[in-house]
């Protein structure tokens, strides 16, 4: 289920907006783990209760994968106490909204309610961890809604496998390797007992964060946090292992057809550190630099002035674990994949050889800065942020100081990370074609 805030805007323009200043947080913990964390703005009358798991796409068994993405469709089914099909009906029959959503590394469920029902936002957060109604009715059900998902979004949808055929390639021996939505055919192997263990295994206090926003008491959300969520037993600690992949010394080459497109695209992508370091934020600049905007530079060049392409986009996909930055492109006739390759590559080269002027860097850090306020200007957004820098990053307090690490990254550094991670050898280069039957047709 994708996680549309949309729905949320109009809630939230009504006068959910927060400070862009420091963002106050209380933290602790509950004696089952639960990590706690909540966050008072009295701006609105309205309220975030939300559950970030420790559980993605990259705990799933090679043989099993998707459990993580159809759990987060699963969980909604219906609990001990939440008759199934119901959860919809009383978050809407009681003002709110909800949704969820899953990647490689966490998966994260949602409600928003008027702030006068916060006690049943906890209370269905502690129905879904304590009580979920894992049966074959609820499998079968959501089984054809994810099938229909993955025609949806990927299977028919141009470039829909674009992110998967980079995975697959990049990565080896880690998990990342496969999409997040996962194999059907997998889902439809596995049986009742491993949906039921996988359950038992990840979806537990002590592998999860629970985040309250908004509108509320403290004292009393603690209240009802202690009542709903203290009762539920610790679940095993879990034994998470370690994917070590072998740097890329060679330029990998592989080829896609996808029948859904008639304009090929050309993919130049390089496995980078994990979202956590130092060198991934200067990538994320890097990018910024390079294509971020029609002023960017690869836009700007091949785009507009060249008339090469068609389109080119640049972006960081970043993970807690190892993460990717992809570069691709979609030429203009007469112009070749080659081309434009061969463009992109000497606008990196200029990156790593000159350096960037003050004056685009004070651009970048400008940009950076109104993307940091705009990630902490709603309940929502400080909501996940809460969750992320937690769960993720093992520091809350990033959602306050990580705009100082970007502040203070340099044009040195930023033409050195480029030397280090941007090299020919180091990347996969994608050819993203269209099917030959369809172009036969």
């Amino acid at each position: 289920m994708k996680n549309s805030l949309m729905a949320l805007g109009a809630l939230f323009m009504l006068g959910g907006v927060a400070s862009a200043q420091k963002v106050a947080f209380e933290e602790y913990k509950l004696d089952n783990g639960l990590h706690v964390i909540l966050h008072n703005d009295p701006s609105a009358p309205t309220v975030i209760t939300s559950v970030m798991y420790h559980v993605g796409a990259k705990d799933e068994n090679p043989e099993r994968t998707g459990f993580a993405h159809f759990f987060e469709h699963l969980l909604f089914e219906g609990t001990e106490n939440i008759k199934r099909g119901e959860w919809f009906k009383i978050v809407t029959g009681n003002g709110g909204v909800n949704n969820a959503n899953t990647t490689d590394d966490r998966t994260y469920y949602y409600e928003v309610f008027p702030s006068n029902n916060l006690e049943l936002g906890l209370w269905m957060e502690a129905e879904r961890m304590l009580h979920p109604v894992i049966n074959q009715i609820g499998v079968d059900t959501q089984n054809e809604v994810v099938k229909e998902e993955k025609r949806l979004r990927v299977d028919n949808q141009p470039y829909g496998n674009f992110l998967a055929e980079v995975k697959k390639n990049i990565f080896t021996k880690h998990p990342y390797r496969w999409a997040t939505i996962g194999s059907m055919s997998h889902l439809d192997a596995a049986t009742l007992e491993e949906f039921q263990a996988f359950n038992k295994k990840f979806y537990i206090p002590n592998n999860a964060v629970l985040i309250v926003a908004g509108d509320f008491k403290n004292e009393q959300a603690k209240e009802w946090i202690q009542k709903y969520f203290g009762p539920i037993k610790k679940g095993a600690a879990i034994k998470r292992e370690t994917f070590v992949e072998e740097p890329i010394t060679q330029t990998i080459k592989a080829k896609f057809e996808d029948a859904n497109i008639q304009i090929p695209a050309i993919v130049a992508a390089y496995r980078t550190p994990s979202m956590k370091t130092r060198d991934a934020r200067v990538l994320d600049m890097i990018s910024s630099i390079l294509s971020d905007g029609k002023s960017s530079r690869l836009y700007k060049k091949i785009v507009d002035d060249k008339k090469m392409a068609l389109q080119i986009g640049a972006f960081s996909n970043n993970q807690e674990d190892y993460g990717s930055y992809i570069i691709y492109g979609l030429p203009q006739a007469p112009n070749t994949a080659e081309n434009i390759l061969a463009e992109i590559d000497l606008e990196i080269v200029k990156l790593q050889t000159e350096l960037i002027s003050e004056k685009d860097l004070q651009k970048l850090q400008n940009k950076f800065e109104n993307q940091y306020v705009n990630s902490n200007s709603t309940i929502d957004g400080i909501a996940d942020n809460l969750a992320s820098y937690h769960l993720l990053y093992g520091d809350v307090n990033l959602i306050n100081t990580e705009i100082e690490i970007y502040h203070s990254i340099t044009r040195e550094e930023i033409r050195d990370i480029a030397k280090k991670y941007l090299n020919p050898n180091q990347r996969l280069v994608l050819d993203y074609v269209p099917s030959k039957d369809k172009a036969q047709n």
